[in-house]
């Protein structure tokens, strides 16, 4: 009796094994990761196509910490506790990881994982299998940031009075954009503050064969210098203090888009070196990571410094503006096209008595004599802010601002405009000193304060990041423009 239990249980051991051979013979076949698990978790036998995805023998996928050698770290550790649970459970259970590739990249897969039983119902193996899912999980991702991105772009002002009007250099910018829209050419737009440079770059993007893809916008003076690397690239988890987990930078999730880099002039040496590489290669690094990631990027830049003077001065590469300037376009000043005043204030005045609930039907023919007479060194931003002030306080069907408005703000940015009028042909010592004393004009109304919408930065309507910049190269102290508290009498 005793014999014939025996025989029966190795006869039925002897068929599991069989079963198991013939199993692996089939799941060898399949074009999809398949690895076979103990009750506990631990691999007993691992397909062709994992081992050839993997780029790893069986028995280094069966040596301790396997998954930290195949799956993604924090994929690793965000499923431990889940996965753990759910093989205790017995029951089927699925999750999404990133499996690493032999070459070193990761890809999304869905892992099934279904329980193989014996007589009794109780898990002898289990089966693991992952389908590869990573465009989907790409799509998504695309969908995320251009969700965002819309959303961004409903919230958003948008200063369409820049392509208002039909002066001569209003129509080349316009015949410029409508030439360069279908190519996926790097743009550099340059300009003063507030002539629109955002809303160009936009216009060129919704022209494009990528409008359907996002737009990424980086105001590249509003980071911190220390993160700006991290803000366009991304950084591995752990890579600096905290960094708490991997972040994806903005170039990632302009992936088959296009990014606006504003401020471009503001960029550190190591963040220029970064991107000359992108715009060369198309492919760059997270921080903390040597692992290159490709990228399809239209890139559009934006600057209101003078490139030429920094090159200059060794403060930008000139490798790399060569990359950005493929197609250079300059927007005119508002003083430059002078003759659209009339236009855009009209297109203001309607958009602002709109906002307000008023109906102003006239604009006063002197306020447009004043408005063309004046030169606007805050450009098209500067007259919205004129025009919606001028609106509130209009209590009739017309139009008008008071004639001391233009005094004020010519005293007030007098300096600004010495500094914007010099010629490139100006001796440099001569602009220098000019633009000294606009500087030091403005610290000392403001007490010595470069930021804040107090300080000399807003005064001269310059990013406070290049007003600094331009207080340490001049070697000026702004600390001599501060009031002091007078001295307290010793008793």
């Amino acid at each position: 009796m005793l014999l014939t239990d025996i025989d029966d249980r190795k006869r039925a051991e002897e068929k599991l094994l069989q079963d198991e051979r013939e199993l692996r013979q089939v799941v060898d076949t399949m074009a999809e990761l398949v690895i076979f698990l103990s009750p506990e978790g631990d691999p007993l036998h691992a397909n062709r196509f994992t081992l050839n995805y993997t780029g790893l023998s069986f028995e280094e996928l069966k040596a301790p910490g396997y998954r930290a050698r195949v799956f993604h770290p924090d994929d690793v550790e965000r499923l431990r506790e889940e996965r753990q649970n759910a093989l205790s459970r017995g029951v089927p259970f699925e999750n999404e990881q990133r499996a690493r590739r032999r070459d070193g990249q990761y890809r999304w897969f869905l892992i099934r994982y279904n329980a193989l039983r014996d007589e009794e119902g109780r898990p002898i193996r289990w089966c693991a299998a992952g389908i590869d899912i990573d465009d989907r999980k790409q799509a998504e991702q695309r969908m995320r940031n251009e969700n965002l991105a819309l959303r961004e772009e409903i919230d958003r002002s948008s200063m369409y009075e820049a392509i208002v009007g039909s002066s001569e250099p209003l129509r080349n910018v316009i015949s410029q954009i409508s030439k360069v829209a279908p190519t996926d050419s790097t743009v550099l737009i340059s300009g003063e503050t507030g002539t629109g440079k955002e809303l160009i770059a936009s216009a060129i993007h919704k022209r494009s064969k990528r409008s359907a893809r996002a737009f990424i916008r980086v105001n590249c003076a509003a980071i911190s210098p220390s993160l700006i690397a991290s803000e366009l690239f991304g950084h591995e988890k752990g890579s600096f203090t905290g960094a708490a987990q991997r972040r994806a930078g903005r170039f990632e999730s302009a992936d088959r888009g296009t990014i606006f880099l504003d401020e471009i002039g503001e960029l550190l040496p190591e963040v220029q070196i970064a991107l000359l590489r992108v715009l060369q290669e198309r492919e760059f690094e997270r921080v903390g990571s040597s692992q290159p990631i490709s990228v399809d990027v239209r890139v559009i830049a934006a600057t209101n410094r003078d490139l030429d003077a920094a090159m200059s001065a060794g403060s930008f590469r000139e490798d790399l503006f060569y990359r950005l300037s493929v197609f250079p376009i300059r927007l005119p000043s508002l003083r430059e096209r002078k003759d659209d005043i009339p236009l855009l204030v009209e297109y203001l005045v309607e958009r602002y008595a709109k906002r307000a609930g008023k109906r102003i039907s006239d604009i006063n023919k002197k306020t447009l004599d004043l408005f063309q007479a004046y030169d606007w060194p805050g450009n098209i931003r500067e007259l919205q802010n004129v025009v919606e002030r001028a609106v509130i306080l209009c209590d009739g069907n017309t139009f008008s601002v008071d004639e001391r408005w233009r005094q004020r703000k010519s005293s007030h940015l007098s300096g600004l405009q010495v500094v914007r009028a010099g010629s490139l042909a100006e001796d440099k010592r001569e602009f220098a000193d000019r633009e000294r004393k606009a500087i030091e004009a403005a610290l000392a109304e403001c007490q010595g304060r470069v930021s804040g919408p107090y300080g000399a930065a807003a005064k001269l309507g310059i990013p406070h990041q290049t007003l600094a910049s331009k207080i340490e190269s001049l070697g000026i102290d702004k600390r001599r423009f501060k009031i002091r508290p007078p001295k307290q009498a010793s008793t």
